[in-house]
């Protein structure tokens, strides 16, 4: 099976996203601007645009890792399930389950939140928010979580293959021109109405829905938060950026990370926890975990002065 291949679904797909930023900005006109189907902000969206550039470019450069990795276990597994079609439908729902993991890693682990930040740090949520890709996710290790799946047998080609519609599906889910869909859709499928939560900056909705595709991992784990009317979803990080400068957008958690690291006076634990702890962690306890924000939101008491739950600055 060395001649396998499949082909770049994402790159097939790009006149299709160009084409659907296009109608919903022409939606979004055409309902006068009222922020109920979403709204567009220039500079944001093009700082997502030069992002998802940069994540292309990143990949050009150093997708040979991943891809070298990912055969040098192809070559020692004894397994090989083939090429059938059912093996790919398996290999795509086995591979949203990794992703399911590896999503929830990037918001517990300040190593790989360092490189899926930039994705949450735009303000405004429609398709070009979609397009707001790391440039550093080779450096978060995380190729090792797609390792069991060559290991049982799904070639390397098939995995990326998977991952790319994978990542074709997220696409379309990311905006507010979209309310809720048919409920069996909502009970089993990832939605705009799902991903909104995971966007937010509001306590209620912290660290919720990771999924990719399939919903279902979310409600099997715990994690799932359904989108209250009650409270608009505030979009971007605990803490924004204030700023549009793609290099900041790409590399200000990496930063913080090195300054944190390197502190003067800390202990070799402490200056562990600072990459490894979920983002927020601090020896002194001087910020908040999102576990904090969140239980300090359910213990306030009802009309506190904190608005709708909206994590602190």
């Amino acid at each position: 099976m060395t001649d396998v291949s499949y082909p770049d679904v994402v790159t097939l797909a790009v006149p299709l996203f160009v084409a659907a930023i296009l109608a919903e900005i022409v939606w979004i006109a055409v309902r006068g601007r009222d922020g109920h189907a979403g709204r567009y902000e220039t500079r944001d969206a093009l700082t997502s645009l030069l992002m998802g550039t940069g994540n292309v470019v990143s990949g050009l450069l150093l997708g040979f890792i991943a891809w070298g990795f990912f055969m040098m276990l192809w070559q020692i597994t004894p397994l090989d399930l083939g090429t059938a079609w059912w093996v790919v439908v398996l290999c795509f729902v086995l591979d949203d389950l990794r992703y399911y993991w590896v999503h929830r890693f990037g918001h517990r682990i300040r190593w790989v939140w360092a490189s899926h930040v930039n994705h949450h740090s735009s303000q405004h949520y429609n398709l070009t928010t979609a397009l707001r890709q790391t440039w550093t996710g080779t450096f978060t290790f995380m190729m090792i979580v797609r390792a069991p799946l060559i290991l049982l047998g799904f070639h390397p080609a098939m995995v990326l293959f998977v991952g790319g519609l994978n990542l074709i599906y997220q696409f379309w889910i990311h905006t507010e021109a979209i309310g809720r869909l048919p409920r069996w859709v909502e009970a089993v499928m990832n939605t705009p109405s799902h991903h909104r939560v995971h966007h937010g900056r509001n306590a209620r909705y912290l660290d919720a829905n990771y999924a990719g595709v399939f919903i279902v991992w979310d409600k099997l784990f715990g994690t799932f938060v359904a989108e209250d009317d009650r409270e608009k979803v505030d979009y971007g990080l605990v803490h924004n950026l204030g700023t549009f400068n793609p290099l900041r957008v790409a590399f200000h958690e990496w930063v913080a990370i090195f300054r944190d690291v390197t502190r003067p006076g800390l202990t070799l634990r402490q200056r562990l926890m600072y990459a490894v702890a979920p983002p927020g962690w601090s020896h002194d306890g001087s910020r908040e975990t999102s576990d904090q924000i969140k239980a300090r939101h359910r213990a306030a008491p009802p009309g506190d002065a904190e608005g709708p739950g909206l994590a602190r600055p």
